[in-house]
């Protein structure tokens, strides 16, 4: 009896690792402002997994303070992801739980190595265009002229060098990996910012469009998926009051 029952939880068992989603009821679902700040890059990772998700948006400060005030914020602060039983928050471990769970964190400690060191540096960047509307409009220019600077001289060089020197479709291990969708997110901002700093690194378009057109992310860049504007005079304002940036 003990046998049998211990082979049938095994079956069981085996059943949920090759379904995951089996085990848990219900889309991840994500809490933020209704805008792209931290969250985005989480959307663009869900969705590239071919993953659905719910947002619950942040509508008022006094939203934020109910999420803080139930416990469900270990550091008092979003992005947080309800996801297979767990209330997530901190990006890195929401980006990386994701990219483990759905197969885009490389195929050993070698790999997953040169995923994060190039996150990284896509991160860094993303981060100096994410704050630039929060930037006095005094200093904006300058900004501006910096992350020009850093885009075609620090950052799209490396990993333009990366796709020339092993010469595959996708940075690491020639597969689809997280580094790469983050990547291409990263090149629709630069766009955003300046079209033509692109203009010299015809690999980094050719990633762009090949990562562009695979069916999930395909989707998710149509009019009317969950992926967000940029941040307009509007939503800033909302987004400050809703955190409560002076």
């Amino acid at each position: 009896m003990i046998r049998k029952y211990n082979k049938q939880n095994l079956q069981l068992q085996d059943r949920r690792l090759q379904n995951p989603e089996t085990t848990m009821a219900g889309k991840p679902k994500l809490h933020y402002f209704n805008g792209r700040g931290r969250m985005e890059s989480i959307r663009w990772l869900l969705a590239s997994a071919g993953v659905e998700f719910e947002e619950k948006f942040i509508n008022t400060p006094e939203d934020l303070d109910k999420l803080k005030n139930d416990g469900s914020l270990m550091f008092q602060q979003v992005p947080m992801v309800e996801i297979d039983g767990m209330k997530l928050v901190q990006t890195r471990a929401i980006l990386n739980y994701i990219a483990t769970k759905y197969n885009l964190y490389g195929k050993d400690i070698k790999e997953r190595a040169l995923i994060d060191m190039y996150t990284e540096g896509i991160v860094d960047l993303n981060e100096m265009i994410m704050v630039l509307p929060l930037c006095p409009p005094d200093q904006k220019d300058a900004k501006i002229t910096l992350i020009r600077e850093r885009t075609t001289d620090r950052y799209l060089p490396v990993f333009e060098k990366v796709l020339k020197s092993h010469g595959q479709d996708y940075l690491v291990g020639n597969k689809l990996s997280r580094a790469d969708i983050h990547l291409v997110e990263l090149l629709y901002y630069v766009e955003e910012l300046d079209s033509s700093l692109l203009a010299n690194f015809p690999l980094l378009k050719a990633l762009k469009t090949r990562v562009s057109n695979l069916p999930t992310v395909k989707k998710f860049l149509q009019p009317g998926s969950p992926r967000k504007p940029p941040l307009d005079e509007k939503s800033l304002e909302q987004a400050k009051k809703i955190f409560r940036i002076n």
